[in-house]
């Protein structure tokens, strides 16, 4: 996977995220780490600032002084009273008195986890320090999120994002066309690691990767279809707009609630008066309701495209 193999190894190669590089910088600097909490959207660091650290920390043969711990294995109460308890009781040999605990997705954990998890951090500060991983912070319960330094990660800007993909296409010797480019950034919107694996799969088609390539490996709809498909509904041709759906359906496998989606984000790119954005983004989320609810697809983005229609109706005889 190029996701694993271009992770960076030391907190210098870390794409952006500049302040709080810095900011472990500093605990490298003193040798010393307080308990901390990575949080903010997947795809943007998080877990390899943790690995930077332990390696910047502890040098080449830092696995054996941290220990990760991530959703796919058990990390309910009995883990954190054993596994866990094992782990942090027991002092590191060498320079640095402390081991490192990672435990990603820790707003996954159930809340009896967390609250044994709080008691062993107390008691074990001195031989080891925690690093939690998650999503959403707000899922960690407040006496542990009390003891942690907060960091929070962002999604990439759009220059360092595409920075980086070009010095791997360049290494990996790719044809990486601009608007190939545009459709990572589309699709992925900041996500480094799903955009580095969504490149990777373009390039298995031994194809230059432009847009139309992009969007068909992620399973999404070319913006530009959609456009024409909402100006094709509001412009009073149901039948054909109808017809331009299921071909898009069929031509990029897309399921229905990212059409929906799709159809939701041109509606704000498009030039029609500002009051009918807000009513034709109330139409869109009132289908996405019915499909998240169970409704058939077919049906509710026929009727989705029906209210386009009417729209386009009304908002002819206003003007």
């Amino acid at each position: 996977m190029w996701a694993e193999k271009y992770r960076p190894k030391t907190l210098d190669g870390m794409v952006d995220q500049k302040e709080i590089v810095e900011r472990l910088r500093s605990f490298v600097k003193s040798r010393n780490v307080s308990h901390c909490i990575f949080a903010g959207p997947p795809g943007t660091g998080k877990t390899t600032a943790a690995l930077c650290l332990a390696r910047d920390l502890y040098g080449d043969a830092y696995r054996g002084h941290i220990m990760e711990l991530n959703a796919s294995d058990e990390r309910g109460i009995n883990v954190v009273r054993e596994t866990v308890k094992t782990f942090a009781r027991v002092r590191s040999i060498g320079e640095i008195p402390f081991k490192i605990m990672v435990l990603d997705e820790s707003d996954n954990m159930t809340s009896d986890a967390q609250q044994a998890l709080r008691r062993t951090m107390e008691r074990y500060t001195e031989t080891c320090r925690f690093i939690l991983i998650a999503n959403y912070s707000g899922k960690i319960i407040e006496p542990i999120q009390s003891r942690c330094a907060p960091f929070r990660f962002t999604y990439l800007p759009r220059k360092d994002h595409d920075q980086h993909l070009r010095l791997i296409a360049e290494k990996e010797n790719l044809n990486l066309l601009d608007d190939g480019l545009d459709a990572i950034f589309e699709v992925c919107g900041g996500d480094l690691r799903r955009a580095i694996n969504t490149l990777q799969a373009a390039a298995s088609l031994n194809r230059p990767i432009d847009a139309k390539v992009i969007y068909s490996i992620a399973g999404r709809a070319h913006p530009a279809d959609v456009r024409k498909m909402i100006e094709t509904a509001m412009g009073g041709n149901f039948l054909e707009a109808r017809k331009q759906l299921r071909d898009m359906i069929q031509k990029y496998g897309v399921a229905g609630s990212d059409i929906i989606r799709q159809i939701h984000t041109e509606i704000f790119r498009s030039t029609v008066p500002e009051p009918w954005k807000l009513k034709l983004a109330d139409i869109a989320g009132e289908i996405d309701y019915r499909l998240v609810e169970g409704a058939d697809e077919e049906v509710q983005l026929s009727a989705l495209l029906a209210r386009l229609v009417e729209a386009g109706y009304e908002l002819r005889e206003t003007r």
